[in-house]
C-alpha cells in the first residue's frame, strides 16, 4: 500500500445513515447517504477498472449525495453507457457498472445491479432497486514528487535533469491533459555530482527539444519538455523536432519563449479537443468552438502517435485558436541561474509558462510603484495605519497626505512584465511587486502537510481593539458553510508566548489582524519575530498588517505552505475591508492568488498585497466542483451568464466543469470562461441559490446569496 492511501478515510455517519469520504492531507470531504445504517468493510483495490487508493464494501439500496453532481456510467468493458446530468435521469438495465460522481475526491462506484441514476437541484440519487452489495473506492488528488534527482550548474547536466521530469507523466497520450494524468515531476536539488537514480525513465516519444547550450534557453522549454516527454539536446537553433522528419521552429519575430509558450499552450488544447474521442466524450464547449476552424480529425487523431499529432496539431496557425486557449494558471520569471532550477519541478507540476529574467532593482516601494490604497474613506485628516511606532508598540499615526512609510525591508523590488496568465510568480533574490514570492519551502511543506480527520481550523488573532470591526467580519464569514464543518478560534491581546504557543498548534489558516515591522508580530508585552520559530503548524496565512511581506517568508520557512502578506504601510479602514473580501472569497473555495485577483479587481488593494509560497494553496473546499465567479447582465429575454471557473491544487488546469444550467455547450475546460448561458429570472436565482460565490452585477461584486435574498 502506497503512503497515499493513507490519505483516505470512510465514516459511518452519526447523525443521518451513510459514509463521509474523507481525504486527510488534502482537507476535502463529502457524504453519501443510505436509506439505513450501513457497516462497511475493507474491499479489495484491484476489482476496480479505474485505479483507487482506499475501498469498502457495503450493502445497500440506495446512495444519495446531498448535492447536484454529474455521474458516469461505464459497461463491465469500460464503455461509456451513460452521462447523467444537472436535471437528468438515466435507467441502466442488470448488469456490472463502474459509477463515477464527479464529487470533490475522485470516486468510483463498482455494482452488478440494475441502476436508476436522477440528479435535481438539490441531490443526486443512484438507486439499485433492492439491496445489493456495492464496492466504494476513492482515489487522492495529492500529488508529491515521487524521488530526488541532484544536479550540478553544469548547463549540460541541468539539461539531462529537466529531460527526467517526463518520467512523471502516466501516459503520453492526449489524455495527458487530464491533470490526475500527469504524475508530478522529480524534485531536483543542486549538488557536486549528476545523480539520476535509474527508476527514473522518461518516456520515448519520439520527440526532441533542441536548444543552445544556456539556461535562458532551457528553464523555459522544461514545461513543454515534460508535457511532451521529450528528449532535451543542445542544437544552435532552437527547435521541437520528431522521429518522423517533422521539424517546428521555436523562433520567431516575438522571440523563444513566446514561440515556446505558445507551442505548449497550442498542443494543450488540442490534445483536449482529441481526447473527447477517449474515456470521456463530453459535449466539450471548446471542441464546438475549434472545429469548424481546423481541418483536423480529431477522431483519427486520437488513436495516432503523439509526433503524428504534433505534427497535425501544429500546422494549424496559432492565430486560429488563440481565443480558445483555457486561460492559464501561472507564468512563473526565473533568474537564468542553477538555483532557480530547484523550483522548477513545483511550477512544471502547475504547468507553467516559464520566463527567465534579469532581476530590475529599486530600493523603495516608491519607486517600485507601491500605494498604500489612499486615503481612507471617511477623514481627510490623519489616519490610522496597521505599523508599529517604535516608542510605543501602537499603530502608527500619520496625516492623510504623508507619504507611506517605507517597507520594513529594503530589499530591492522585483517589476515584472505583464502576461496572460491569473496569477504571476518569482524565483530569485529579491521582493516581487505584482506577484507571489515562490520557495521551495512552500511545496515541501505542502508535501509534509500532517493527515487530521478533523473539521478545518481557522484561527483569527487580534492585537489590537481597534481593529475589531475586521475581526467582526470575518469571524461572521469564517464556519459559514453548513455542510463543510469549521472550528473557528478567536484569540485577543496574545503575549509573545501566546502567539509564539498559537503558531505551533495545528491550524489551517491563520487570519492576523494586528500590527508588524522588520522585527516582528507586535505583542501585548513585546514582539515575536518569526525567524525565532524552529517550526509552525500553520497551513495558510492572512497577515493583515502593515510591513507583513518579511514575517511571512519566515513563517514559510518553518512550516506554511502560503499566505497573503503587504509590503508597506496598510491604511486601516481599507485592511478591514481587504480582510473581510479576502475572507469570503477563500471561504467560497478560492487560491490564495485567486483571492488577490478578484479583490484586486475592487480597486482596493493598492499594489501593497502579495502571495508568498504556494500561492495556489486553497483554505476551504468549493461546494461544488471548480470555484467560479459569475458576471450577470440584462439581456432582452432576461439574463445573460458568464461564468469563469478559477483552478486549484485540486481542480487543475486541464480538468472540466459545467453548471448547473440547461442549455449551452456543455463541459469547458477549467481555468477559463464558460459559454454564455441565456436565463429567466427564475432560473438565475435558482442557480444561485446552489452556493454563495462571488457574482459581477453591472461591474459590481457581490455575492450570490445576497441577490437571491432580494428577490424573495
Amino acid at each position: 500500500m502506497s503512503d497515499t492511501e493513507n490519505y483516505l478515510t470512510f465514516t459511518s455517519l452519526s447523525e443521518r445513515s451513510g459514509i463521509e469520504v474523507i481525504d486527510r492531507i488534502e482537507r476535502r470531504r463529502y457524504r453519501l447517504h443510505t436509506p439505513e445504517a450501513v457497516s462497511p468493510g475493507v474491499a479489495d483495490t484491484d476489482s476496480f477498472q479505474f485505479p483507487v487508493g482506499q475501498a469498502i464494501a457495503l450493502e445497500t439500496s440506495e446512495l444519495a449525495l446531498p448535492q447536484a453532481v454529474n455521474v458516469f456510467a461505464r459497461d463491465a468493458d469500460g464503455e461509456m453507457v451513460a452521462e447523467v446530468e444537472y436535471l437528468d435521469q438515466a435507467a441502466l438495465p442488470e448488469g456490472r457498472y463502474t459509477l463515477e460522481p464527479t464529487t470533490q475526491i475522485k470516486t468510483y462506484i463498482e455494482v452488478e445491479s440494475a441502476v436508476d441514476i436522477t440528479t435535481n437541484v438539490t441531490q443526486t440519487r443512484i438507486d439499485f432497486g433492492s439491496p445489493t452489495t456495492v464496492l466504494l473506492g476513492a482515489r487522492s488528488r495529492h500529488r508529491r514528487p515521487a524521488t530526488t534527482l541532484t544536479t550540478t550548474e553544469d548547463p549540460r547536466d541541468i539539461m539531462r535533469t529537466v529531460e527526467a521530469f517526463g518520467a512523471g507523466l502516466k501516459t503520453t497520450t492526449a489524455e495527458r491533459s487530464y491533470p490526475t494524468m500527469r504524475g508530478h515531476p522529480p524534485a531536483v536539488e543542486v549538488g557536486e555530482e549528476l545523480d539520476i537514480p535509474a527508476s527514473v525513465q522518461p518516456p520515448d516519444t519520439g520527440v526532441r527539444l533542441e536548444v543552445p547550450l544556456n539556461l535562458s534557453y532551457i528553464l523555459p522549454a522544461t514545461p513543454l519538455a515534460y508535457y511532451l516527454g521529450a528528449d532535451v539536446v543542445q542544437g544552435p537553433v532552437p527547435r521541437l523536432v520528431t522521429d518522423d522528419g517533422f521539424t517546428h521552429p521555436l523562433t520567431g519575430p516575438e522571440g523563444f519563449e513566446t514561440a515556446v509558450k505558445r507551442t505548449l499552450k497550442q498542443v494543450f488544447l488540442l490534445d483536449c479537443v482529441t481526447r473527447t474521442e477517449g474515456y470521456y466524450e463530453l459535449d466539450l464547449h471548446e471542441r464546438a468552438a475549434v472545429e469548424p476552424l481546423v481541418d483536423l480529425d480529431f477522431q483519427a487523431l486520437y488513436g495516432q502517435s503523439l509526433a503524428a499529432q504534433l505534427e497535425a496539431y501544429l500546422d494549424v496557425p496559432y492565430e486560429l485558436i488563440a481565443e480558445h486557449v483555457p486561460r492559464w494558471r501561472l507564468t512563473a520569471h526565473a533568474e537564468p541561474a542553477a538555483e532557480s532550477v530547484e523550483q522548477l519541478p513545483y511550477v512544471v507540476d502547475d504547468l507553467a509558462v516559464v520566463r527567465t529574467t534579469e532581476a530590475p532593482g529599486t530600493t523603495t516601494v516608491e519607486a517600485a510603484g507601491i500605494t498604500d490604497g489612499g486615503r481612507p474613506d471617511n477623514t481627510r485628516g490623519e489616519v490610522f495605519t496597521r505599523s508599529v511606532s517604535a516608542e510605543a508598540g501602537e499603530g502608527t499615526i500619520r496625516s492623510a497626505d504623508d507619504s507611506p512609510a517605507s517597507s520594513a525591508s529594503e530589499s530591492s523590488y522585483v517589476t515584472l512584465g505583464s502576461t496572460d496568465s491569473l496569477g504571476q510568480a518569482w524565483i530569485g533574490d529579491g521582493v516581487p511587486v505584482g506577484a507571489s514570492k515562490l520557495t521551495a519551502s512552500a511545496f515541501e511543506n505542502r508535501f509534509d502537510r500532517e493527515r487530521t480527520d478533523g473539521d478545518i481550523a481557522i484561527t483569527i488573532v487580534q492585537n489590537d481593539a481597534r481593529m475589531d470591526e475586521e475581526r467582526g467580519l470575518v469571524d461572521d464569514v469564517y464556519g459559514s458553510r453548513e455542510k463543510l464543518p469549521f472550528e473557528v478560534d478567536v484569540r485577543r491581546d496574545l503575549t509573545v508566548a501566546e502567539l509564539r504557543e498559537t503558531l505551533q498548534e495545528r491550524t489551517d489558516f491563520l487570519h492576523y489582524i494586528g500590527h508588524t515591522d522588520e522585527e516582528g508580530f507586535d505583542c501585548v508585552d513585546g514582539k515575536l519575530n518569526a525567524e525565532t520559530l524552529d517550526h509552525n503548524s500553520v497551513g495558510a496565512f492572512l497577515l493583515n498588517s502593515c510591513n507583513s511581506y518579511e514575517q511571512g517568508l519566515e513563517l514559510i520557512e518553518s512550516g506554511a505552505i502560503g499566505g497573503i502578506v503587504t509590503l508597506n504601510d496598510v491604511v486601516n479602514d481599507k485592511a478591514i475591508k481587504i480582510g473581510g473580501l479576502i475572507a469570503r472569497i477563500l471561504n467560497g473555495g478560492f487560491s490564495l492568488v485567486a483571492a488577490l485577483d478578484i479583490a484586486g479587481e475592487e480597486s482596493i488593494v493598492g499594489g501593497q498585497y502579495t502571495v508568498v509560497g504556494d500561492g495556489a494553496m486553497t483554505v476551504a473546499q468549493p461546494a461544488g466542483g471548480s470555484p467560479y465567479v459569475v458576471d450577470v447582465l440584462r439581456s432582452e429575454q432576461g439574463y445573460t451568464l458568464c461564468i469563469d471557473y478559477y483552478a486549484t491544487n485540486h481542480i487543475d488546469i486541464g480538468s472540466v466543469c459545467t453548471p448547473h444550467l440547461t442549455g449551452g455547450n456543455g463541459y469547458s475546460i477549467v481555468p477559463g470562461k464558460a459559454t454564455e448561458y441565456h436565463v429567466s429570472q427564475d432560473e438565475l436565482i435558482e442557480f444561485l441559490r446552489m452556493e454563495n460565490t462571488p457574482v459581477k452585477i453591472n461591474g459590481e461584486l457581490r455575492w450570490s446569496y445576497s441577490i437571491c435574498e432580494e428577490y424573495i
